[in-house]
This record gives C-alpha cells, sequence and structure tokens, in this order.
C-alpha cells in the first residue's frame, strides 16, 4: 500500500515512515508505562481450531517419535521384520496417486 503524505518535505514516504517508527516507544513499553494510543490498531484472533490443530501435530509428532523409536529398537535386537506385501502394495499406490496429480 502506497501512502501519500503532502506534509512531507524531501524526504520519501517509506523514510518517514521508519523514521516516526524509530521516534515511537516499542507497544510493550507504552503498556508497562501505563499510556494508550487513540485510534485503531490491527489485531489478530486465532480461532481455537488452531490451537486444536496444533495440539493435533504435537501428539502426532510424539507418537511418531515413539513408533520409530520402537522400530529402531526392533531393528537393532534383529526381531524386525516387514510387512513386504504392505510396503509394495503402499509403493505402488503412491506411485499411482502420485501420477493422477
Amino acid at each position: 500500500m502506497k501512502v501519500y503524505d503532502r506534509n512531507l518535505s524531501g524526504a520519501s514516504a517509506a523514510e518517514a515512515g521508519r523514521t516516526q517508527e524509530a521516534q515511537q516507544p516499542n507497544r510493550s513499553e507504552q503498556a508497562r508505562a501505563g499510556s494508550s494510543r487513540t485510534g485503531s490498531e490491527d489485531r489478530v484472533e486465532l480461532s481455537g481450531t488452531l490451537t486444536r490443530l496444533s495440539q493435533a501435530l504435537s501428539a502426532f509428532g510424539t507418537s511418531r517419535a515413539s513408533r520409530v523409536q520402537a522400530l529402531a529398537a526392533q531393528y537393532q535386537s534383529g526381531n524386525y521384520s516387514p510387512d513386504s506385501l504392505a510396503t509394495s502394495q503402499g509403493m505402488v499406490s503412491e506411485a499411482l496417486s502420485a501420477g493422477l496429480k
């Protein structure tokens, strides 16, 4: 977005914006000092869905890590025997679905 300010003299709008930002104290410093700004400020609110998604991804990462750790232990002890039929079916299925994209 471009902002045109007729009151600017000699400085570009981008330079003036940077100058104004440098002169304004940090918002957290303002809150601590008890000062408040008038006017509207941008605000972002994230929904509960994002929180649930984050929790699900975290749980998935934890369960996946424990599964990999269990497989590594089986492999190191010599007890790991992969299902070759399921592996081949998964590879073919993935290759076919990739070709359709």
